[in-house]
């Protein structure tokens, strides 16, 4: 099934990196309360210093563009996020939604075949790679405790099968072990996972060096 850019572009971030839930300092609009006037003092007292504003950015503040940035500033998503890029969707990122990305590592990619991610990479694998991007992608937002054993369709066009072992407490994607779930954003929520997520069919020349 051949996939749109404009289908990826709704749903992917900037990224979809994501491995830790990040807090952000956000400088908000100060409000000042004037006092009531008073007599002039006698002598000069001095000023008190300004109140800090400790007001922050969750995760559910950001949407999953805004969110895989701040992601990739961790370190462990600046794979996922050249992934984004070499496909041309990263401007296109901060669509409502809602979207439930499974968002591979550093180390997840690392993990792929010797070579199979620069030829990804490669301008005339363009439309494989969104295929591959499309295959993390879930319509709709599914937290972990929402998920359950089966098919669910992707963005891309074929189903992934959700396994949730309640004995073991893990939630595998195919062969990708979730490693951190529910990370929240405005558009969307990111569970990270271990492994690149390959859909059918993935062509074994782009395995290859």
């Amino acid at each position: 099934m051949k996939v749109s850019q404009n289908i990826i572009a709704k749903a992917l971030f900037n990224i979809f990196g994501v491995g830790s839930i990040v807090a952000l300092s956000a400088c908000a609009p100060r409000t000042v309360t004037e006092a009531p006037p008073a007599a002039p003092p006698i002598t000069e007292t001095p000023t008190a210093p300004p109140v800090a504003d400790t007001r922050t950015e969750t995760t559910a503040d950001l949407n999953l563009a805004e969110l895989s940035q701040a992601a990739a500033r961790e370190g462990q998503f600046q794979t996922l996020t050249r992934a984004v890029e070499a496909a041309g969707v990263q401007d296109q990122l901060t669509t409502p939604g809602p979207y439930t990305v499974f968002a591979p590592t550093d180390a997840a990619f690392a993990a792929l075949p010797a070579g199979t991610l620069d030829n990804l990479l490669r301008p005339e694998n363009k439309e494989e790679l969104t295929k591959l991007l499309a295959y993390h992608v879930v319509p709709g937002q599914v937290t972990s405790s929402q998920l359950t054993s089966g098919e669910v369709n992707t963005v891309e066009g074929t189903p992934v099968t959700i396994n949730v072992d309640n004995a073991t407490n893990t939630i595998t994607v195919n062969d990708a072990r979730v490693t951190q779930a529910d990370i929240p954003a405005r558009n969307g929520v990111v569970h990270t996972v271990d492994q690149v997520i390959l859909p059918p069919n993935f062509p074994a020349s782009l395995q290859n060096n």
